[in-house]
Formats: C-alpha cells, sequence, structure tokens
C-alpha cells in the first residue's frame, strides 16, 4: 500500500520500521519538529525523524494541519492509507478525508478504556491488571473511531517504559497484520458509555503523597518510570524513586522506618528499590545507602 506514517515519539518506530520492512511504500513520514532538549538545550530531531531519515523516507513537520496549503502537500501523495502512532497532532476532518482507506491509529490501550494522551500511565495507576494495543479507524473525536483489531498483554509489575516497549512491538506488528488482511476486518464501533480517559500527565502528580496507601504509591513509581519520575524530598535533596517493593510495616507516614530506607505510608510501607538523587545517575538503593546514611525516624517531605 502507499503509506503516509504519522508519528514522533520512541512508542512510533516500530511501527514504522515494520510497515517498511513489510514492503509498503512509504510515501512521507510526518512528525513533530524538532525540539530543544538536554543540558545545552539543543535543538533535537524526534526519534521518528531519526528512523525515516536511515530509512530513506521523505520526512515532513508542520507545525499544523489546519491550513490548505497543507492539505494540498498531504493530498498530493495520493495515499491508500495514513497510519498515525502517537502523532502529537490533531487531524482536521479534511485530512482525514483524503486516503482512500482512512486513516488507522495505534493506540496503547484496549479502547474505549484510557481514550487519550497517557493511556499507559493511567492503566497503571488505576490498577489495571491487562491493557494492550487497539487499532482504530480514526475519526474527530478523540479516540472514538471504531476499532479493526486488538491484542491484549497482562501488566504485572512492569513500569511505563518498560509496558510502552511492549505495546509498541505489538502495536507495529498487529498493524501490519490489520493492513495486510483490511478487506476482512469489519469495524465495530466503540461503547461511549465504557469510556474513560486519559489525559496527559502533569508534572505535579508525580510527587509522592505519602498518606495515601502503598499499593498506590508503587503503582505511581512504575506510572511515572521512567519519566517524569515519583519524587519526594529527603533532607531538602530531590529524589526520584524508579522502583520499590511494598512492605507490611506499618508507621508514621513519611517517616523512615529502618536501615534499608523502608518508608512508611499511609497504609503499609514501601522500599524503594532503585532511586535518582538530582543531576545524578539512577542507581540500586543498596549502592546509594552506602555511600549516605539514613537514620530510622528520618522524615521526607
Amino acid at each position: 500500500m502507499r503509506i503516509v506514517f504519522m508519528g514522533t515519539p520512541e512508542f512510533a518506530v516500530p511501527t514504522l520500521r515494520a510497515l517498511d520492512h513489510a514492503g509498503h511504500t512509504l510515501l512521507a513520514a510526518y512528525t513533530q519538529p524538532p525540539r530543544k532538549a538536554g543540558r545545552g538545550k539543543k535543538l533535537q530531531s524526534s526519534p521518528v525523524q531519526k528512523e525515516a531519515e536511515t530509512l530513506g523516507i521523505e520526512v515532513r513537520s508542520p507545525v499544523s494541519l489546519k491550513s490548505e496549503e497543507e492539505r494540498d502537500r498531504f493530498a498530493a501523495l495520493e495515499p491508500d492509507i495514513a497510519v498515525v502512532a502517537a502523532y502529537g497532532l490533531i487531524l482536521p476532518q479534511a485530512i482525514l478525508d483524503i486516503p482512500e482507506h482512512g486513516c488507522l491509529n495505534v493506540h496503547a490501550s484496549l479502547l474505549p478504556a484510557w481514550r487519550g494522551a497517557a493511556p499507559i500511565q493511567r492503566s497503571i495507576l488505576a490498577g489495571d491488571s491487562v491493557t494492550g494495543i487497539t487499532i482504530m479507524q480514526m475519526e474527530k473525536g478523540l479516540d472514538t473511531g471504531p476499532m479493526l483489531a486488538t491484542v491484549r498483554t497482562p501488566i504485572d509489575d512492569k513500569t511505563a517504559g518498560e509496558l510502552e516497549a511492549e505495546l509498541a512491538e505489538k502495536g507495529a506488528q498487529l498493524m501490519v497484520g490489520t493492513l495486510r488482511d483490511l478487506a476482512i476486518h469489519r469495524p465495530i464501533a466503540q461503547d461511549d458509555a465504557e469510556a474513560t480517559h486519559a489525559p496527559k500527565i502533569d508534572k505535579a502528580e508525580s510527587r509522592i503523597d505519602w498518606t495515601r496507601d502503598a499499593e498506590f504509591i508503587e503503582r505511581q513509581i512504575r506510572a511515572f518510570a521512567p519519566r517524569p519520575g515519583a519524587f519526594c524530598e529527603l533532607e531538602g535533596e530531590r529524589l526520584r524513586i524508579l522502583s520499590a517493593q511494598v512492605i507490611g510495616r506499618q508507621g508514621e507516614p513519611a517517616t523512615v522506618l529502618d536501615e534499608e530506607f523502608t518508608i512508611a505510608c499511609g497504609h503499609a510501607a514501601i522500599r524503594p528499590t532503585r532511586i535518582q538523587r538530582a543531576g545524578k545517575p539512577a542507581m540500586d538503593t543498596k549502592d546509594f545507602l552506602r555511600g549516605k546514611r539514613i537514620e530510622p525516624g528520618t522524615r521526607l517531605s
């Protein structure tokens, strides 16, 4: 098929790569413009742009798709279909109407659950046992279009980073299979009454509230690992907790209970297993404790 690909982060790269490997004609890769990042605030191309350039695919980075000029540029490609994976721009109806077979989206949840920008983090925070990928026919609403295919996977104790990498690969293979059998896939309408929403993560959500129960805080830590990272303050220094265990002990919330850095929560406690100090690389907690003794009774903010 003649495909326009639209995606930006690392999550989208396996799908782009799989479509190319499957022998489709990639007419162009639309992606977000380079952004300033890192300590030097240098412009950095998106992961999709880097992969597209490696594969020899034309890259386009419009700031918006709303203009008639951008619509005409898109239409001039004469795509059979557009494949979208975490692109980051809303597609106007004028764009959705151009490809003969419409626009298909790789969405990282089992729709209609977790429509929106942060389905992986929201599913972990909510304590869901299962998530997956949905291939969806795009329409004007936010992740409301009919579904063509799904694949499921258990969440278990995976972090958002681990789950994202797994779902990216599953989504790539599911999209390739969906395009191969497109004629036999019958779109299934979503039940709006069953919908839940996954708004973009606000960094303020990653601050740990030690009055919450340990099970929630452990999910919070996994949901925000590796970024933005669930955090607290220890002796005035910001500390990101990247992984932790739930421990069946009780104490005053935010209080260190023992020399293994077990921290009391509203119910039970957590024991961080991997942490990151401000401006430092991530490390195992046991290595952290070798260089910094934290006395039982110490309180965290």
